[in-house]
């Protein structure tokens, strides 16, 4: 499938899907951990850009990256975008909050889409387990990556914010592992 016909076709499709390149990936729900990340992280950016030129979305519009189509939990674009577009030009910053089946995908596949794409100046991966974000910054050619922990703060000089990781996980419930029920 060409990215062009996945397009076409996605349209027509009741769920959403991303494109790996070769074939359509169904997304998953999330847990309520990633909701609340999630929600805090999209607050936390409105209240940072108000007034200011550059946007976040998602994680309903998609960005299409290195011939890939993604829906990362979060986007800032700095260029303005049509009501009626499907997908954010020009992405500026990429979130995504970790999930255990996208460890992989997130970490490895979308890392190298998001370097291709000149826009993309971080990308920040956000734990959802633990308190922590792994940061990744275009530097001229190459990327730097730093570890933020519970204390840190999220610099994005690009688009003029500073989160708190604290406020990002404040309250997070840490569930307990699931015990089995004995039958009976």
């Amino acid at each position: 499938m060409t990215l062009a016909e996945f397009l076409g076709w996605e349209e027509r499709q009741p769920t959403r899907f991303e494109f790996d390149g070769l074939k359509p990936v169904a997304m998953t729900g999330g847990t309520v951990a990633h909701n609340r990340i999630m929600r805090r992280l999209h607050r936390a950016l409105e209240r940072g850009l108000e007034g200011r030129p550059c946007e976040p979305f998602g994680p309903d519009v998609k960005i299409v990256v290195d011939g890939r189509v993604r829906y990362p939990d979060a986007v800032v674009s700095c260029v303005p975008q049509s009501d009626s577009s499907l997908v954010i030009e020009s992405p500026v910053v990429v979130f995504e909050v970790l999930g255990e089946s996208t460890s992989r995908t997130d970490r490895i596949e979308k890392m190298r889409e998001y370097q291709a794409t000149p826009s993309i100046l971080r990308y920040v991966i956000l734990e959802q387990d633990s308190i922590g974000a792994t940061v990744f910054e275009r530097q001229d050619k190459t990327w730097a990556a730093s570890t933020l922990t519970d204390g840190d703060r999220l610099f994005m000089p690009e688009i003029g914010v500073e989160i708190s990781l604290a406020e990002l996980y404040a309250d997070l419930r840490r569930s307990e592992p699931e015990r089995a029920v004995p039958p009976g």
